[in-house]
């Protein structure tokens, strides 16, 4: 019985000293990981993170890391610590982090789930244009323009969105990024009747926004396609 008195006390005397452990490490890395975002140090930031995931495990520390991961571009890190599955206990950040991942690495199927779940929760244009673009890219024509319509019909001038097509990342208002999508949807449904509709969308989306990289290569390829150049005739040497 002495024996049983003496093991039970030394358990629980370790277990003391593991909390109390724990207690400790937890607070070290909650100053070290403090102490590295007022350094800008986004790798501390993620190595004081995972620390504290393995000391003190809970959701919103896993969302945090995996939306630090997603901000550095390390996006298969992110899908690794949330997962890509659809949960109703996700949080927006959560499902957001998902759908931004999840497209960079070439799921769009997925990503649009996501997207989806994300506009069903707080619906607004920049959702709906990344509903629309990964529709057309799942050949859903049809859904796109609606989303593409709903944008343009809610959008508002301080609206913006980013592309990173050329060496130099920009910015354009996110109306002239709409104009841009209704005129490539309306290409892909009707490559040869819509054409000089689909140029005339791009030189809108080009008066929105005279920067517009991408706008101005889709118009410059659209009208090759309705200008082929002409065969040279043959010479007889």
């Amino acid at each position: 019985m002495k024996k049983v008195l003496l093991v039970s006390l030394m358990l629980i005397g370790a277990i003391g000293m593991t909390a109390q452990d724990n207690a400790q490490l937890k607070k070290h890395f909650e100053q070290y990981y403090k102490m590295m975002r007022e350094h800008g140090d986004v790798q501390g930031m993620i190595n004081a993170m995972t620390h504290l995931e393995v000391v003190s495990p809970s959701q919103a520390r896993r969302d945090t890391l995996a939306y630090i991961y997603t901000t550095e571009g390390r996006y298969v890190q992110a899908l690794n610590t949330i997962g890509i599955d659809i949960k109703p206990t996700d949080t927006d950040m959560n499902i957001e982090v998902k759908a931004i991942a999840l497209k960079a690495v070439n799921q769009p199927q997925r990503a649009l789930e996501q997207y989806q779940e994300l506009f069903k929760r707080k619906p607004a244009p920049a959702i709906a244009y990344e509903l629309a673009d990964l529709k057309m890219q799942t050949n859903n024509v049809v859904g796109a323009k609606r989303d593409i319509e709903y944008g343009l019909a809610n959008v508002t001038a301080d609206m913006k969105r980013a592309y990173f097509e050329s060496q130099q990342p920009y910015e354009v208002p996110l109306k002239a990024g709409f104009l841009y999508l209704k005129g490539i949807a309306l290409f892909n449904e009707d490559q040869v009747g819509n054409l000089d509709a689909a140029i005339g969308f791009m030189d809108q989306a080009l008066t929105e926004a005279p920067n517009f990289n991408m706008a101005r290569i889709t118009k410059d390829a659209l009208n090759a396609k309705k200008n082929p150049p002409k065969a040279q005739p043959k010479t007889n040497n």
